[in-house]
């Protein structure tokens, strides 16, 4: 490793104390090691030389050796300047001309900026680089600001015989004089000054196995390649690198938790669990049914289960862990089911006591707005071992809750909980519950490798026979009253609608209707008392909440208007519209989650999406597939191919256990499975890697970024 004060940037030439802080809080690089692995994103081929006369006007940016013939200075009226006395007044000036040749042809080049060391560099007579976009002014080819090397320095000739890579860059950095001319020479002083002393993170075993060219390669054909070759082989290096390491911190985490987390043995499956399966007005899936067996196998050894189930919207997850639930039951343990909301919360008690009726088990539901002597009646229940199973909110992990003996947690939407509170309940056990996460939120295979690669993932990727697909359609804003005759056919029908808004409070700088705004013109359009409307946001109160979802789920009101606060998990089979107003303003995942809320009756639904007038390009394809297929794990795939990993959920939640420098979990799949499969591997045979080939893996894992917290750790 390099040592300080030589590792720190703001000793490397051009840089300074200045720049060296603005690099370290805009870019996260504050040693030469850490800006060594600020790789570009893009690269421009400086290779070529084109002559001038070759250059068309609509080309994106081009390379020429000219001479200068002369360089003037001109006014804003555009009179020339007499700079023949050597002394100029420059605040005169507003623009530089210079005419070059190749030989070919000539060319204007024009600076608005930057004068008066433009004119001091650029001579006539002499030869220089220029590199910018062509343009036709008046008749002539010109190029405004290019770049100006003189091909004579050493530093050019260095930076030149490559492909240039162009950096991530902020508008402070570029405020700062740090443009991607200056990053490219900040970047190259960093290679010659740090590459000597940098330390090969793999085994040699490692690098022969895969294939691998060495560190000190790759840095330097990252930033400044050879050629295609060299940089293809560096930037798969670097990826499989990245990958690996990802893959091995958090297998490793598995092994070790493996190893010591003690389980509950579960041999039994119990008479409450058959008597539940065989009353079932319908046969499970088979992929429901594969599930259960792996659930089953994992409950009945002697090892903690830490599972992840996924499960599209309405694929039957919940049956799925009323089953589970039984296991322990069976087994004289207690199970409980934590929701994110009191509504969801609500629901599955509802959903469970019907699933549970003639079994014997006592099924209890504790939220925040239970009335005291309620509360202690739960409590009592659950601290005596009197209730089998228990559904509930946040309030599960208040210090009153005690439980005679968990065996078994289950969590529903578990990127809703933070890891803190996870952990309190799994403290009410005293030993280690077996852990059931779900969510109903799609997540491509890639991602769920990374975010939950310590947990085993189950997949519910088959839907129950009969259900009908949601017809989803785009319309203009243009085409609300067709809309609302088209609701109000279905009210008639005896069916209700939501209508979702994306914003709660009115915003002046963003023309997107908000759900004020909305149900005011709902309640015009829809008049009591022919029609009832009821609304739902995040700012208010419990109470409020519950009261008017519960007039919606009783058929009280016909309409329901509302944020994406019912997104998860609501389930009002007799609703078959789903309008959705700026669907532009959500995520694909997120539109995915909200049809979802219809379609559960087995009646025609339909979700419409009320555009805006100006759609950008992204937006459009989004919709344009969300119309296209039902498939939510298609969706998640394309949703994080355009939106990028960390903003599925329309949130910045998602928590990448570390930050990925030049891997895409949306297009380097391949490498990302097999860097797991070969981190797995190794760990097969050496699970601390306490052997001596694996010394440089132990250290690199050692490293801060490798030991944040994430949403995969879940027990």
């Amino acid at each position: 490793m390099l040592s300080a004060p030589g590792s720190d940037i703001q000793f490397l030439k051009g840089v300074g104390p200045r720049r060296a802080q603005l690099l370290s809080t805009e870019l996260g690089a504050s040693t030469i090691q850490e800006l060594l692995r600020v790789y570009p994103y893009k690269y421009i081929d400086r290779t070529t030389v084109q002559p001038i006369s070759s250059i068309q006007s609509t080309a994106a940016a081009v390379q020429i050796r000219a001479q200068v013939v002369s360089s003037v200075l001109l006014d804003k009226a555009g009179n020339q300047v007499d700079a023949s006395s050597g002394q100029v007044n420059f605040n005169m000036v507003s623009r530089l001309s210079a005419i070059v040749t190749d030989g070919t042809a000539s060319m204007e080049i024009v600076f608005f900026k930057g004068i008066k060391y433009i004119w001091k560099r650029i001579q006539p007579g002499r030869v220089y680089i220029f590199f910018g976009k062509p343009n036709i002014y008046n008749g002539r080819m010109n190029m405004v600001h290019p770049e100006v090397d003189d091909p004579g320095q050493q530093e050019f000739s260095q930076v030149q015989a490559s492909l240039t890579g162009v950096y991530p860059s902020t508008e402070k950095l570029k405020n700062a004089g740090i443009t991607g001319k200056v990053m490219t020479r900040i970047m190259l002083s960093a290679l010659n000054a740090g590459l000597p002393d940098i330390q090969e993170t793999l085994p040699d075993y490692v690098m022969k196995e895969k294939g691998l060219v060495p560190l000190n390669f790759s840095l330097r054909n990252i930033h400044f390649p050879k050629d295609q070759q060299s940089l293809r082989k560096a930037e798969y290096r670097l990826k499989f690198e990245e990958l690996f390491f990802l893959q091995l911190s958090l297998l490793k985490q598995k092994y070790v938790r493996s190893r010591n987390a003690v389980g509950i043995p579960m041999p039994n499956v119990g008479e409450a669990f058959h008597k539940c399966y065989e009353s079932l007005p319908y046969s499970l899936t088979g992929a429901q049914k594969r599930v259960i067996r792996e659930i089953r196998e994992d409950m009945r050894g002697g090892r903690q289960m830490n599972r992840l189930l996924q499960g599209d919207v309405g694929s039957g997850k919940t049956m799925v862990a009323v089953l589970s639930a039984l296991i322990a039951t069976g087994n004289g343990y207690q199970a409980c089911l934590m929701a994110p909301t009191e509504v969801l919360a609500r629901q599955h008690y509802s959903n469970i006591c019907k699933y549970l009726s003639g079994t014997g088990v006592n099924v209890s539901v504790l939220t925040g707005t239970t009335r005291a002597a309620e509360r202690r009646a739960v409590l009592e229940d659950l601290s005596t071992g009197k209730t089998g199973i228990i559904v509930g909110t946040h309030a599960l992990i208040e210090d009153g809750v005690v439980f005679k003996n968990l065996g078994l947690a289950i969590i529903d939407e578990q990127h809703r909980f933070g890891v803190d509170q996870r952990a309190r309940l799994w403290g009410k056990s005293r030993v280690s519950p077996h852990i059931l996460v779900m969510t109903a939120t799609p997540i491509p295979r890639t991602l769920a490798m990374t975010l939950y690669g310590d947990l085993d993932i189950s997949v519910i990727d088959e839907m129950p026979p009969g259900r009908i697909p949601v017809q989803t359609i785009q319309i203009g804003e243009n085409q609300r009253l067709s809309l609302y005759r088209f609701i109000k056919d279905q009210i008639s029908a005896g069916r209700q609608a939501f209508i979702v808004y994306p914003m709660i409070f009115e915003n002046e700088k963003v023309d997107y209707k908000n759900v004020e705004r909305g149900y005011e013109e709902i309640v015009r359009a829809f008049p009591f008392p022919e029609y009832k409307v009821a609304i739902v946001h995040g700012q208010q109160s419990d109470e409020e909440k519950k009261f008017n979802m519960d007039a919606f789920v009783a058929g009280r009101a016909n309409i329901l208007v509302s944020t994406t606060v019912i997104e998860v998990g609501v389930d009002v089979p007799n609703a078959t519209v789903m309008v959705i107003e700026s669907p532009e303003r959500f995520g694909l995942s997120q539109l995915h989650q909200l049809r979802g809320r219809v379609g559960r009756g087995g009646g025609a639904s339909y979700c419409v999406l009320v555009r805006s007038r100006k759609l950008s390009e992204e937006s459009r394809k989004r919709l344009d597939l969300l119309c296209s297929t039902e498939d939510g794990f298609v969706l998640a795939e394309e949703d994080m191919k355009m939106r990028g990993p960390g903003d599925l959920e329309g949130t910045q939640q998602s928590g990448l256990p570390i930050e990925l420098s030049i891997a895409s979990l949306a297009r380097d799949g391949q490498i990302l499975a097999d860097a797991r499969d070969y981190a797995s591997h190794i760990l097969e045979n050496d699970p601390d890697l306490s052997l001596p080939q694996n010394r440089q893996l132990r250290l690199e894992l050692r490293k801060d970024k490798y030991n944040k917290l994430d949403y995969s750790k879940i027990s």
